[in-house]
């Protein structure tokens, strides 16, 4: 008598039902706009159908914002700019379209030569992997070259996933790591700032920053005071002139551990 085999049943993506909970519904609002709307549905296991009719209640059902832009509104509009279709854009900010055309209008006509400021510098670090740069024009109201050359100062790179899918670049490999370049960075990354180890390898900084990461690595105490002195004077000149322009900082700025 042969023993039946038992089927293991694989639970389909969309397999969670009845009420969305406050923390699943926080989480679609922050995952729409830069995720796929089938991608979100199978992180949270709901039906995608069930999804969308979550979409049109919190965005479509709502009420539209009108009148003057907040300055929230602003840096979540920058924060979208690159990463969802303008729809897209408009519905999760619940502008009308039109509304949402005339503001990048007018943040395309602010773009002008600048001094850097430290954050400045850091909106930089965060976006310039995952944008292009007609929209880090956009983002950081700047002309492209002065922001190329700000990266370039600042070693940065877009992202593999990045330049593979929006730029049609084909699979893009880094320099290998050699026994020696390993060397010279356990040598470099106790005491010295990410973006002159990232020029001394020839690397960019986020590739310094995840072999560093790798290797178990980390910044001296000694550093690692200095950066928080840094951090320090920088809020400080901030707090005493909230409404001005800060001098261009130092190329590097101050950074922190997991990152410069």
């Amino acid at each position: 008598m042969s023993a039946r085999k038992s089927k293991s049943r694989v639970a389909p993506s969309g397999s969670r039902k009845g009420p969305w909970s406050h923390a699943e519904v926080e989480r679609v609002k922050r995952m729409y706009g830069t995720y796929p709307e089938a991608l979100i549905a199978s992180k949270l296991k709901r039906p995608l159908a069930t999804m969308r009719k979550l979409l049109m209640k919190i965005y479509d059902e709502a009420e539209r914002r009108t009148g003057p832009w907040s300055a929230a509104e602003i840096q979540e509009l920058k924060a979208l700019l690159g990463r969802a279709d303008f729809p897209v854009i408009a519905r999760k900010l619940r502008r009308d379209p039109k509304d949402l055309e005339h503001r990048v209008a007018l943040l395309r006509g602010q773009i002008k030569a600048r001094p850097w400021s430290s954050d400045d510098e850091q909106m930089l670090k965060q976006f310039y992997g995952s944008r292009t740069d007609a929209d880090l024009s956009l983002i950081l109201g700047r002309p492209a070259s002065q922001i190329q050359e700000k990266a370039q100062q600042l070693c940065l790179a877009k992202d593999k996933t990045f330049q593979h899918r929006v730029q049609g670049v084909g699979r893009v490999t880094m320099p290998r790591w050699t026994p020696e370049t390993i060397q010279l960075l356990k040598e470099l990354y106790p005491n010295e700032r990410n973006v002159e180890i990232a020029r001394r390898l020839n690397r960019s900084t986020k590739s310094v920053v995840s072999k560093a990461h790798d290797l178990g690595l980390k910044k001296s105490s000694e550093r690692l005071r200095e950066m928080g002195q840094q951090n320090v004077s920088q809020r400080h000149h901030r707090r005493l002139r909230p409404a001005a322009r800060r001098p261009a900082a130092e190329a590097g700025g101050a950074e922190s551990e997991a990152g410069g």
